[in-house]
């Protein structure tokens, strides 16, 4: 991967930024031209409209994935920050030797226990799923979507 900087550091996904969107948007105007325009074949090009709606809509509502993958970002920086407070040191090296189900497992547990588990993580690589199922006191998180 590239070193991210000014000139490159948006991120578009091609195929859906600049082939999908466009190419529903002309076909939607079509549609609804064709349905004036054709009076004999209206039903059908009504019909051919509202699919392209729908699947405009549909690339639309993909956004929520874009939530999730904010959402996973924020557990990442949730973890970095708690590391901060008990440690009193940056995370950033025990990030890159975490995955993300490790990540996101220690949110649940309190203080305590994140030691131990953190260390686990680290030099056994136990699962998220291991992770959760050794937490003896379960701290709830009630505001993921």
């Amino acid at each position: 991967m590239k070193q991210q900087n000014y000139n490159n550091h948006r991120k578009f996904y091609p195929p859906h930024h600049f082939i999908y969107l466009p190419l529903l948007i002309v076909l939607e105007i079509l549609g609804i031209y064709k349905i004036w325009d054709d009076p004999s074949n209206q039903l059908v090009w009504i019909l051919f409209s509202v699919v392209i709606f729908l699947l405009f809509y549909l690339a639309f509502m993909t956004r929520q994935h874009y939530a999730l993958g904010l959402q996973n970002r924020m557990v990442i920086f949730e973890f970095k920050q708690r590391y901060f407070e008990i440690f009193n040191r940056r995370s950033d090296e025990i990030v890159e030797k975490l995955r993300f189900d490790q990540i996101a497992a220690l949110r649940f547990t309190y203080d305590d226990e994140f030691k131990e588990l953190l260390y686990k993580a680290l030099h056994e690589n136990i699962s998220g799923d291991e992770i959760k199922r050794s937490i003896k006191n379960w701290k709830a998180d009630k505001l993921r979507i």
